[in-house]
């Protein structure tokens, strides 16, 4: 089935576009008032998603005489209202007026895939081609294309990767994830697993290189009251807690070679026992890895198992690294500002476009999560609704603070001086603070108390 998106942000509509392609609609869009009937009368729409701002002006107007105008021409045809300046009033007098439903910006995938599915299942049976029909289905019925639908990007390299991804999500076979820190491997690997037939099932994600050497086993296989000092309670490990599931094993690359010895034995006899308990216990979990670092590097330095990285790698999927992928940017750059424009209470913030010029040519040594904590710290500082390159330059790094150059700096000062700034940078928040600097909570929890930290 064919959608129509009005909408006088290009970047919001090339979003939408993408989503709804993924999703396995037939999708057009205008961007001008001007365009909306004629693109009404020629594309034949099954269903419209109507901006309801097309002027300075918020009060949404623009869009309910656009409401209007579409209902004249075709009474039946359903219309999904969206915008970032939602009242339940505005909400309220566009139902009256004939749209079908009322989504606020930023929007969430599902709810809005869900909304369409549920409004094209009301249409007869006569308008609907069997394309069309098989496409409407499919959009809310948790298929593979809707898992990968949140992953944002327009670049042929991402495609590629997605594509992959998605042929190898609804199959047993182990995954390795690489790419640079921030390129988002976790997000890929949440998405396989909402697209597999263990989506039902728990996903549980552990990062290895905040697990110290001493922990591996409980952290992983649990223990028993009792099996050392401070086991002070029967404890389940990290495969028990994703049985049925998916086991993310992140910065695998960074485990000892006597940890990825135990690793390989459960991962080879798909079995393994808790600490201190003789009980052997069966484990039926599906295995996603990702690494940041070269591993065949590793293998042949002798400092990662080759029949591990066999194990762990019968698909390789590659993120490329943000910088090579810019036709990604403007996108992400516009999600992360409709998110921070409702987290900060600042919903008239836009880029000019100049800034989104700007941004395509950064490196972004950080990839998607520098993006992200740029476009948000702009969202908070930024003096006028119109942010423009000089507003996203002055908060740019392109490489790591000076303070943290090595020079005559201990690795235990280097480590205090770069969780301390990581905390200041996300507002003392624990869960924030932890993912940008590649943790566990438990992991910076530890950390904290060992340099006194609070």
């Amino acid at each position: 089935m064919s959608i129509l998106i009005i909408d006088d942000d290009t970047t919001v509509a090339k979003s939408l576009e993408l989503l709804l392609g993924r999703a396995g609609y037939t999708v057009r869009s205008v961007s001008r008032m001007v365009e909306a009937l004629p693109a009404v009368r020629e594309f034949e729409p099954a269903l419209v998603l109507l901006d309801l701002n097309f002027s300075i002006e918020t009060s949404g107007r623009d869009g309910m005489r656009m409401l209007g105008e579409i209902l004249a021409e075709r009474p039946s045809l359903p219309v999904i209202q969206m915008t970032g300046w939602a009242t339940v009033q505005l909400a309220v007098e566009g139902m009256k007026a004939g749209a079908k439903d009322f989504i606020a910006k930023p929007w969430d995938n599902k709810e809005l895939l869900n909304a369409i599915a549920t409004q094209l299942a009301k249409v007869p049976a006569a308008e609907r081609n069997e394309q069309g029909a098989a496409a409407g289905a499919k959009s809310g019925s948790g298929a593979p294309e809707d898992a990968f639908a949140g992953i944002i990007g327009e670049s042929q390299e991402l495609m590629d990767l997605l594509g992959q991804a998605a042929r190898v999500a609804p199959t047993k076979a182990s995954v390795l994830i690489t790419g640079e820190s921030g390129t988002g491997k976790e997000l890929v690997a949440e998405a396989i697993h909402a697209a597999s037939d263990r989506a039902e099932g728990p996903f549980i994600a552990v990062n290895l290189g905040g697990v110290p050497p001493s922990l591996f086993e409980s952290e992983l296989f649990g223990h028993k009251a009792g099996a050392f000092t401070d086991a002070r309670a029967d404890r389940k490990g990290r495969f028990e807690l994703a049985e049925g599931g998916t086991l993310f094993l992140d910065e695998i690359g960074d485990l000892d070679l006597a940890a990825q010895v135990k690793l390989l034995r459960v991962l080879q006899q798909r079995e393994y026992q808790r600490l201190g308990d003789p009980k052997v216990r069966k484990t039926d979990v599906r295995i996603l890895s990702a690494t940041s670092r070269n591993l065949q590097s590793l293998v042949t330095a002798g400092a990662f198992r080759e029949d591990l990285l066999y194990r762990i790698n019968l698909i390789h999927l590659h993120l490329p690294a943000l910088r090579d992928r810019p036709a990604d940017i403007p996108g992400l750059a516009e999600h992360f500002l409709a998110s921070a424009r409702n987290r900060y209470k600042r919903p008239g913030l836009r880029y000019n476009k100049e800034s989104i010029t700007w941004l395509r040519k950064q490196s972004f040594p950080g990839n998607v999560r520098q993006l992200q904590n740029l476009v948000e710290r702009v969202a908070i500082l930024a003096r006028e609704t119109t942010i423009t390159p000089v507003d996203l330059e002055s908060h740019y790094s392109t490489g790591r603070d000076p303070a943290f150059t090595p020079g005559g700096v201990t690795l235990e000062e280097m480590e205090i001086r770069m969780i301390k700034a990581a905390l200041g940078r996300n507002g003392g928040e624990i869960t924030a603070t932890a993912k940008e600097l590649g943790l566990t909570r438990a992991a910076l929890y530890r950390r904290l108390e060992k340099f006194g930290i609070g």
